[in-house]
């Protein structure tokens, strides 16, 4: 049995090293349906944790790309014709083999056409939804309070990760913020994009959605800060940031962690 509240929040360092040794050990396939801006950064994230990222969108490939994977990510970004028919075939695999997947509603709170369709793809059943603030009250209509997650996160039977300078992750009944990161990271494009992607690699190895979440969110995180005491700028903080999710272990996780 997990623990729950602040007892939750004292384990979870523990727990996110153990879910991050998964992924290395197992090397889970993580199909991404994403945006032409992410996909670089998105692969990189992937493979520094061990992960196997593939990206097609090709209507005659992605049903067998699918079908391969261990998890799945649906960002919205970039959201041509092209992409909203692969989402379609993906979701359609993902149902058939119970595949866990993670949306990521890209500007929603930017385009009516692209929440609308967002709105459309609760109804498949993401496991996971990672998205800001803005996006969030786009989707649920309604500010993103402590009450609002854990309502939206009970009727779509989900986890929630609402990530900003500090990082809110919900379902129906847990809650914990998670303050690591560097403000570099939002001088980095598509960065909430492959955090996007990490949640679903720890989905491949982790049933339980919140502790997957969170466990992602706080590896991310303290990638971050590691990242951010090395960097000149934006251009090394994004190699430093590779490089610190590559080295992460137990011990930084357990130092670094600032979570309530």
């Amino acid at each position: 049995m997990q623990p729950s509240g602040t007892d939750f929040a004292r384990a979870l360092p523990q727990l996110a090293a153990d879910i991050l040794l998964r992924v290395r050990r197992h090397g889970p396939r993580v199909h991404c349906i994403t945006n032409t801006v992410a996909q670089e950064l998105t692969a990189n994230v992937l493979l520094a944790v061990n992960a196997l990222p593939s990206m097609t969108i090709a209507a005659a490939e992605i049903a067998a790309f699918a079908d391969r994977a261990d998890s799945l990510l649906v960002n919205l970004g970039t959201l041509d014709e092209e992409r909203r028919a692969a989402v379609g075939i993906a979701l359609d695999r993902a149902d058939e083999k119970r595949m866990p997947w993670v949306l990521d509603p890209v500007l929603i709170d930017v385009s009516a056409p692209r929440a609308a369709f967002a709105r459309t793809l609760l109804d498949r059943g993401p496991a996971a939804i990672r998205l800001n603030a803005r996006e969030f009250a786009a989707l649920a209509e309604t500010a993103p309070d402590t009450a609002a997650l854990a309502r939206f996160a009970s009727e779509r039977h989900c986890a929630i990760g609402l990530t900003g300078e500090t990082d809110d992750v919900a379902d129906a009944t847990r809650r914990v913020r998670i303050a690591n990161g560097h403000a570099l990271m939002a001088r980095i494009t598509a960065m909430g994009c492959a955090a996007s992607a990490l949640v679903a690699a720890c989905l491949a190895v982790e049933k339980d959605a919140f502790l997957a979440s969170a466990s992602a969110l706080l590896i991310f995180g303290v990638a971050g800060e590691i990242a951010g005491e090395e960097a000149q700028g934006p251009g090394s903080f994004a190699t430093a940031f590779l490089d610190a999710l590559y080295e992460l272990d137990a011990g930084e996780i357990a130092d670094r962690a600032e979570v309530e």
